[in-house]
Protein backbone atom coordinates (compact mmCIF):
# COMPACT_ATOMS: atom_id res chain seq x y z
CA UNK A 1 0.00 0.00 0.00
CA UNK A 2 1.53 3.37 -1.00
CA UNK A 3 1.91 5.80 1.88
CA UNK A 4 2.41 9.54 2.30
CA UNK A 5 3.85 10.94 5.56
CA UNK A 6 3.83 14.58 6.65
CA UNK A 7 4.39 16.36 9.96
CA UNK A 8 2.82 19.58 11.20
CA UNK A 9 6.23 20.56 12.60
CA UNK A 10 7.25 21.67 9.12
CA UNK A 11 8.18 25.39 8.99
CA UNK A 12 6.20 25.90 5.77
CA UNK A 13 2.95 25.03 7.50
CA UNK A 14 0.05 27.10 6.10
CA UNK A 15 -3.00 25.91 8.00
CA UNK A 16 -5.80 24.12 6.24
CA UNK A 17 -4.25 24.66 2.80
CA UNK A 18 -1.17 22.67 3.82
CA UNK A 19 -3.34 19.85 5.14
CA UNK A 20 -5.39 19.77 1.91
CA UNK A 21 -2.15 19.54 -0.13
CA UNK A 22 -0.91 16.56 1.88
CA UNK A 23 -4.30 14.89 1.57
CA UNK A 24 -4.33 15.39 -2.19
CA UNK A 25 -0.81 13.92 -2.46
CA UNK A 26 -2.08 10.77 -0.75
CA UNK A 27 -5.07 10.63 -3.09
CA UNK A 28 -2.72 10.76 -6.08
CA UNK A 29 -0.70 7.86 -4.66
CA UNK A 30 -3.84 5.75 -4.60
CA UNK A 31 -4.92 6.67 -8.13
CA UNK A 32 -4.88 3.71 -10.52
CA UNK A 33 -4.01 4.17 -14.24
CA UNK A 34 -7.62 3.49 -15.22
CA UNK A 35 -8.94 6.24 -12.98
CA UNK A 36 -10.01 3.93 -10.16
CA UNK A 37 -8.86 4.49 -6.58
CA UNK A 38 -6.71 1.93 -4.78
CA UNK A 39 -5.87 1.72 -1.08
CA UNK A 40 -3.41 4.38 0.07
CA UNK A 41 -2.17 5.49 3.48
CA UNK A 42 -1.85 9.08 4.74
CA UNK A 43 0.06 9.64 8.02
CA UNK A 44 -0.11 13.11 9.59
CA UNK A 45 2.17 13.65 12.58
CA UNK A 46 1.81 16.34 15.30
CA UNK A 47 -1.66 17.09 13.97
CA UNK A 48 -2.59 19.10 17.08
CA UNK A 49 -0.22 21.89 15.98
CA UNK A 50 -2.37 22.65 12.95
CA UNK A 51 -5.05 25.29 13.68
CA UNK A 52 -8.55 24.02 12.92
CA UNK A 53 -7.25 20.60 11.93
CA UNK A 54 -10.35 18.66 12.97
CA UNK A 55 -12.69 20.68 10.75
CA UNK A 56 -10.37 20.24 7.76
CA UNK A 57 -10.01 16.51 8.36
CA UNK A 58 -13.79 16.13 8.64
CA UNK A 59 -14.35 17.93 5.32
CA UNK A 60 -11.69 15.96 3.45
CA UNK A 61 -12.74 12.64 4.98
CA UNK A 62 -16.36 13.23 4.03
CA UNK A 63 -15.28 14.06 0.47
CA UNK A 64 -13.46 10.73 0.23
CA UNK A 65 -16.41 8.86 1.72
CA UNK A 66 -18.79 10.37 -0.82
CA UNK A 67 -16.38 9.56 -3.68
CA UNK A 68 -15.72 6.02 -2.34
CA UNK A 69 -11.95 6.63 -2.14
CA UNK A 70 -10.25 3.91 -0.03
CA UNK A 71 -7.83 6.30 1.67
CA UNK A 72 -6.64 5.24 5.12
CA UNK A 73 -5.68 8.15 7.41
CA UNK A 74 -3.55 7.95 10.58
CA UNK A 75 -3.39 11.04 12.80
CA UNK A 76 -0.52 11.20 15.31
CA UNK A 77 -0.04 13.71 18.10
CA UNK A 78 2.16 14.19 21.15
CA UNK A 79 -0.56 16.06 23.07
CA UNK A 80 -3.35 13.61 23.93
CA UNK A 81 -5.57 16.32 25.40
CA UNK A 82 -5.49 18.47 22.26
CA UNK A 83 -5.94 15.52 19.90
CA UNK A 84 -8.85 14.17 21.92
CA UNK A 85 -10.47 17.60 21.99
CA UNK A 86 -10.33 17.86 18.21
CA UNK A 87 -11.70 14.35 17.75
CA UNK A 88 -14.70 14.86 20.00
CA UNK A 89 -15.49 18.33 18.66
CA UNK A 90 -15.70 17.53 14.93
CA UNK A 91 -15.05 13.89 14.10
CA UNK A 92 -17.77 11.97 15.92
CA UNK A 93 -18.28 8.55 14.35
CA UNK A 94 -15.28 8.92 12.05
CA UNK A 95 -12.32 7.73 14.12
CA UNK A 96 -10.86 4.93 16.20
CA UNK A 97 -8.40 5.78 19.00
CA UNK A 98 -5.28 3.56 19.07
CA UNK A 99 -3.15 4.56 22.10
CA UNK A 100 0.61 4.26 21.57
CA UNK A 101 2.05 3.68 25.04
CA UNK A 102 5.55 2.94 26.28
CA UNK A 103 7.31 -0.19 25.01
CA UNK A 104 6.37 -3.67 26.19
CA UNK A 105 8.74 -6.07 27.96
CA UNK A 106 9.41 -8.14 24.80
CA UNK A 107 10.24 -4.95 22.85
CA UNK A 108 12.60 -3.65 25.53
CA UNK A 109 14.20 -7.09 25.91
CA UNK A 110 14.78 -7.52 22.19
CA UNK A 111 16.13 -4.00 21.67
CA UNK A 112 18.14 -3.45 24.86
CA UNK A 113 18.38 -6.80 26.66
CA UNK A 114 16.23 -5.54 29.54
CA UNK A 115 15.38 -8.11 32.22
CA UNK A 116 12.00 -8.50 33.89
CA UNK A 117 13.32 -6.87 37.06
CA UNK A 118 14.72 -3.90 35.12
CA UNK A 119 11.48 -3.48 33.20
CA UNK A 120 9.42 -3.47 36.40
CA UNK A 121 11.66 -0.81 37.93
CA UNK A 122 12.59 1.39 34.96
CA UNK A 123 9.57 0.92 32.70
CA UNK A 124 9.44 0.80 28.92
CA UNK A 125 10.97 4.12 27.89
CA UNK A 126 13.49 3.40 25.09
CA UNK A 127 15.07 6.86 25.32
CA UNK A 128 16.09 6.19 28.91
CA UNK A 129 17.47 2.68 28.36
CA UNK A 130 21.07 3.94 28.06
CA UNK A 131 20.79 5.56 31.50
CA UNK A 132 19.88 2.49 33.56
CA UNK A 133 23.39 2.40 35.02
CA UNK A 134 23.09 6.04 36.12
CA UNK A 135 19.94 6.22 38.27
CA UNK A 136 20.17 9.96 38.92
CA UNK A 137 20.46 10.82 35.23
CA UNK A 138 17.62 8.37 34.49
CA UNK A 139 15.33 10.06 37.01
CA UNK A 140 16.21 13.50 35.69
CA UNK A 141 15.57 12.40 32.11
CA UNK A 142 12.09 11.16 32.98
CA UNK A 143 11.31 14.33 34.92
CA UNK A 144 12.57 16.78 32.29
CA UNK A 145 11.85 15.00 29.00
CA UNK A 146 8.61 13.18 29.81
CA UNK A 147 6.82 14.28 32.95
CA UNK A 148 7.51 18.02 33.01
CA UNK A 149 6.75 18.47 29.32
CA UNK A 150 3.46 16.61 29.64
CA UNK A 151 2.31 18.40 32.80
CA UNK A 152 3.40 21.87 31.69
CA UNK A 153 2.45 21.68 28.01
CA UNK A 154 -0.56 19.39 27.94
CA UNK A 155 -2.22 20.31 31.23
CA UNK A 156 -1.17 23.69 32.58
CA UNK A 157 -1.10 25.46 29.21
CA UNK A 158 -4.18 23.87 27.67
CA UNK A 159 -6.63 23.80 30.58
CA UNK A 160 -7.71 26.26 33.21
CA UNK A 161 -5.90 25.32 36.41
CA UNK A 162 -6.64 27.61 39.36
CA UNK A 163 -4.18 25.80 41.63
CA UNK A 164 -1.18 24.63 39.56
CA UNK A 165 0.89 23.87 42.65
CA UNK A 166 -1.87 21.58 43.92
CA UNK A 167 -1.96 19.73 40.59
CA UNK A 168 1.78 19.08 40.79
CA UNK A 169 1.50 17.85 44.40
CA UNK A 170 -1.40 15.60 43.39
CA UNK A 171 0.71 14.12 40.59
CA UNK A 172 3.57 13.41 43.00
CA UNK A 173 1.16 11.86 45.49
CA UNK A 174 -0.21 9.60 42.77
CA UNK A 175 3.30 8.41 41.99
CA UNK A 176 3.97 7.71 45.66
CA UNK A 177 0.83 5.57 45.91
CA UNK A 178 1.26 3.90 42.52
CA UNK A 179 -0.57 0.57 42.36
CA UNK A 180 -2.53 1.22 45.55
CA UNK A 181 -6.08 2.39 46.22
CA UNK A 182 -6.26 5.90 47.66
CA UNK A 183 -9.53 7.58 48.58
CA UNK A 184 -10.29 11.20 47.76
CA UNK A 185 -10.72 11.96 51.46
CA UNK A 186 -7.22 10.68 52.20
CA UNK A 187 -5.88 12.81 49.34
CA UNK A 188 -7.53 15.88 50.83
CA UNK A 189 -5.90 15.08 54.16
CA UNK A 190 -2.42 14.82 52.64
CA UNK A 191 -2.56 17.78 50.26
CA UNK A 192 -2.33 21.32 51.55
CA UNK A 193 -5.02 23.67 50.14
CA UNK A 194 -6.67 20.71 48.44
CA UNK A 195 -10.14 22.24 48.53
CA UNK A 196 -12.76 19.57 47.80
CA UNK A 197 -12.87 16.17 46.17
CA UNK A 198 -14.46 17.63 43.02
CA UNK A 199 -11.32 19.68 42.34
CA UNK A 200 -9.08 16.65 42.87
CA UNK A 201 -11.26 14.49 40.62
CA UNK A 202 -10.99 17.11 37.85
CA UNK A 203 -7.21 17.35 38.17
CA UNK A 204 -6.87 13.56 38.14
CA UNK A 205 -8.91 13.43 34.95
CA UNK A 206 -6.61 15.99 33.30
CA UNK A 207 -3.50 14.09 34.37
CA UNK A 208 -4.97 10.86 33.04
CA UNK A 209 -5.72 12.52 29.72
CA UNK A 210 -2.13 13.70 29.43
CA UNK A 211 -0.99 10.06 29.76
CA UNK A 212 1.72 10.89 32.30
CA UNK A 213 3.40 8.25 34.43
CA UNK A 214 6.35 8.24 36.81
CA UNK A 215 8.20 6.11 39.32
CA UNK A 216 10.16 7.31 42.36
Amino acid sequence: MPAHYATADEPTLKGGMWLAQQWESARVLGQAPGGESNDALLVLDEIQKLPGWSESVKRLWDEDTAAARPLHVVLLGSSPLLVQRGLTESLAGRFEVLPVTHWSLPEMRDAFGVSVEEFVYYGGYPGAAALFDEPQRWRQYLLDALIETSVSRDVLLMSRIDKPALLRRLFKLGCTYSGRILSYQKMVGQLQDAGNTTTLAHYLELLSGAATTCRD
